[in-house]
């Protein structure tokens, strides 16, 4: 048996040690798996990069043992290819635009990819992104007021839908829970949805941000349906047939 194959079977084998019993140690994975900590270590890494499993103090804990993860949980998934889905939707921003963002963490991908633009208009509803924005002086950031939705560490409530009226943007980018043909996109806090909806009446292009994890799942309310895309930019382990179904209806899919 090869290096990379045992390296892969172990790694598997962790997962289906953590899916068990939902969080273990570094020290107990060590002795499980009889291999050194630092090894464990550098597994534990590799696969949380990958948003198979969630670093904890210690060890770490399957994806699949919280309904809803924080704002810094969600982060920390998939990070490699929300980075990459952020670089490739500042691609489509240009001097002088106005954009929503919404409070997802494949938005907020997009901040670092700001910085080369002298002019520029971000409209949006979350605290984490306008933090992000402070250094950057060339941006004028729009935040209505609202409720901490301390989950998405963004402002939510009624006061928020009004004030979103008066506002116009070019691009909207929108994360979400799932993504499917019939539901277009979902998520799982309504008063968060209802400020998704209403960005996205005010955009006049809607670009979904959803990593590969999110195709073919539904979450508890639709945001936006399939009719409202402009773009959806996700990465390369996106299902083909559903990517090829949603391109057959006219909706533009860039793999990052």
């Amino acid at each position: 048996m090869g290096k990379a194959h045992r390296l892969a079977e172990r790694r598997q084998s962790i997962l289906q040690a953590l899916e068990k019993t939902g969080q273990l140690s570094v020290a107990e994975l060590s002795s499980q798996f009889d291999v050194s900590e630092v090894t464990v270590r550098g597994d534990l890494e590799a696969l949380s990069q990958q948003g198979l499993v969630l670093r904890t103090r210690g060890g770490a804990m399957a994806t699949s043992v919280l309904p809803e993860f924080s704002f810094d949980v969600r982060q920390q998934q998939f990070a490699e290819q929300k980075a990459r889905i952020g670089r490739i939707a500042a691609g489509l921003v240009r001097d002088g635009d106005t954009i929503a963002l919404d409070a997802s963490t494949t938005a907020l991908a997009i901040i670092p990819y700001l910085k080369e633009f002298s002019d520029l208009t971000v409209i949006t509803y979350s605290l984490k992104a306008a933090m992000g924005l402070l250094g950057l002086p060339h941006v004028q950031v729009l935040m209505p007021g609202g409720r901490l939705r301390r989950r998405s560490i963004a402002l939510v409530g009624h006061l928020q839908n009004s004030v979103l009226t008066e506002f116009h943007a070019g691009l909207g980018f929108f994360g979400a829970r799932g993504l499917t043909v019939v539901e277009g996109l979902t998520d799982v806090a309504f008063e968060e949805i209802q400020i998704k909806q209403a960005l996205c009446e005010r955009c006049q292009r809607v670009i979904a941000l959803v990593d590969s994890r999110k195709w073919g799942q539904v979450s508890t309310t639709t945001f936006a349906p399939i009719t409202m895309l402009d773009g959806i930019i996700t990465d390369c382990d996106a299902p083909l047939d559903l990517v090829v179904e949603i391109q057959a209806l006219g909706v533009p899919v860039t793999l990052a």
